[in-house]
């Protein structure tokens, strides 16, 4: 439609035609009667958006959270009032925490009826008003335009996060006359020349400087910029918690991630450290091995920390200095940083650090387990397409995944960072959906998958190929394992027992295979990238191998002691 037209449309037209100015090309939903109107405005423009109907409200929000994650641009999810909403919430706090452009539209009660708890009200600005990054309702349809561009721009501004708006049903029946707005573009800082030189000066006076990568908004471009920056000057470069694309593991200043999986080593290394350059990464309990590595309020090492949201900067660490920018505006600025001949001197440090992690991510041994997928991903890894993408559940089994696969642009690494299980199949679909010529590969324990792996069925609805990787061990092992930290032996509410994965597979129309010994792994793997449709590879592990370092006997007899 052309920009400034106002010919007489619906309020669901006019939410439609916004959505398309605005570039929205991709939603996901859970059909519901409270917004039937944009659902027929949709069917209008099938050459212009598709539309996913998902199985649960839960699995879309998560789908346009990936969505988000892989494009920059805002995830559309779709969902109805109610029961509706509160399943996508989860959505919501993934992207909050996560940092990722998100817009949720809720069809809400018709606005007669407010307040007096009628058939599944609620107030959705008290509901996500803390959850969301803003929160609010569209009753009249002349404003649909206005709130519309100010949802995107809120979404994709400064620190990226998600925009919940709710859509009264009369009045998306409403007939009204208005012009459409702009399409919007994304308000972000930048660095200076003055700025770039303050971080040099800070770099002359360091001698263990170390560069910590993380969060959103990083494109493949603002990746190879710092990847460049760091090994010009030779300077070791780490990611926070599942950020490992940003700077490729097969760089020579790439010396590990800040995660679950994480060498301890590392972190004790990052305390020693006298100079952090963080770009991007908010310094969470994650990222500072719950604020050890990492002290506050005054941190060991001098902190430079650059985040496009000023709120942030000093909330938990006060930095030595602290800059408002994007994270691409950020590499490209330092992407002509050179320290020229002073850099020589940390060239040691970081070739320290990188031995120190490849010796970490070799190989392990396979022991006496009938299944290691520690041995199974390293006598893989290195034939695995460079732009693959990985999704990532909670729990214990993704330290396999990143601690023993290489990441690197244009592959891409997608998990939550707030733990929430259940995200990773249905991020999976929503990334074989959007690159269906690349290999989407999902990391998911047997409670996560019980949990959301009925998104299946939509992969197979929509021909998308994802492979899930299912690490069946009886048990919600991340929890199991801090029962047998906390009270060894005793064993209360963490048994899963029941499920045949491959069965449940084979009904949604996936190809699937159990597997049991190592050996096994690569060849079924190779089957089911072979197969032409959803795949599912059960992988029946040994609860006792409870992460890539550790066993619950050990812990067990540990915490006996």
């Amino acid at each position: 439609m052309t920009h400034g037209a106002a010919k007489p449309r619906t309020g669901g037209q006019v939410l439609v035609d916004q959505l398309l100015i605005h570039g929205a090309d991709t939603g996901f939903c859970v059909p519901g009667e409270s917004y039937l109107e944009v659902l027929d405005a949709l069917h209008d423009v099938p050459d212009r958006f598709t539309l996913i109907n998902a199985r649960h409200e839960a699995g879309a929000a998560n789908m346009a959270e990936a969505y988000g994650k892989l494009t920059g641009r805002p995830g559309i999810a779709l969902v109805t009032r109610g029961p509706g909403a509160c399943h996508a919430a989860i959505g919501v706090h993934i992207a909050q925490q996560d940092s990722t452009p998100m817009i949720l539209l809720v069809g809400q009660i018709s606005r007669d009826m407010t307040d007096r708890e009628a058939f599944q009200e609620v107030d959705y600005r008290a509901m996500f008003g803390t959850v969301a990054k803003w929160a609010t309702q569209i009753d009249d349809a002349r404003r649909i335009p206005e709130y519309m561009a100010r949802a995107f721009r809120v979404a994709t501004s400064g620190r990226p996060g998600p925009v919940v708006i709710a859509l009264p049903e009369d009045m998306l029946t409403e007939v009204v006359e208005v012009a459409d707005a702009p399409r919007y573009t994304p308000a972000q800082a930048e660095l200076w020349p003055g700025a770039v030189e303050a971080i040099r000066d800070a770099f002359f006076a360091a001698d263990r400087p170390m560069v910590v990568v993380g969060g959103s908004g990083w494109d493949d471009e603002a990746a190879s910029q710092i990847t460049g920056f760091a090994e010009a000057n030779h300077l070791p470069v780490v990611c926070s918690f599942r950020r490992q694309d940003v700077v490729a593991a097969a760089s020579p200043s790439f010396v590990g991630d800040l995660g679950t999986s994480t060498n301890p080593a590392l972190f004790k290394r990052m305390a020693e450290a006298d100079l952090l350059l963080v770009i991007g990464a908010r310094l969470g309990d994650m990222t500072t091995k719950a604020y050890t590595a990492v002290t506050p309020p005054t941190p060991g090492q001098r902190v430079i920390h650059i985040y496009p949201d000023p709120d942030e900067i000093g909330r938990v660490y006060a930095p030595d200095l602290g800059l408002v920018a994007s994270s691409a505006a950020a590499a490209l600025w330092l992407s002509g940083l050179r320290m020229e001949t002073d850099s020589e001197r940390w060239k040691g440090w970081t070739q320290d650090l990188r031995a120190a992690y490849e010796a970490d991510t070799e190989a392990p041994n396979g022991g006496d387990r009938p299944l290691d997928m520690g041995v199974a991903l390293c006598q893989m890894r290195d034939d695995l397409p460079d732009d693959m993408i990985v999704t990532l559940d909670a729990g214990n089994h993704t330290g396999w995944a990143q601690r023993y696969l290489r990441f690197g642009r244009p592959g891409r690494e997608l998990g939550s960072t707030c733990g929430a299980m259940g995200y990773s199949v249905p991020a999976a679909v929503s990334a074989a959906i959007r690159h269906p010529d690349r290999l989407v590969v999902s990391f998911v324990g047997d409670g996560g998958f019980m949990m959301t792996g009925n998104e299946l069925a939509t992969a197979a609805q929509y021909g998308a190929c994802p492979i899930i990787l299912v690490f069946n061990n009886g048990i919600y092992g991340t929890i199991r394992m801090h029962q047998e930290r906390d009270h060894p032996g005793r064993v209360s509410g963490t048994t899963l027992q029941g499920q045949d994965f491959v069965k449940i597979a084979e009904g949604y129309g996936a190809y699937a295979e159990r597997v049991t010994r190592t050996e096994e792994f690569s060849p079924a793997f190779t089957r089911a990238r072979a197969a032409g449709r959803p795949a599912l590879l059960e992988l029946v592990t040994d609860p006792d191998q409870i992460s890539t370092r550790t066993t619950l006997s050990a812990m067990r007899a540990v915490a006996k002691t």
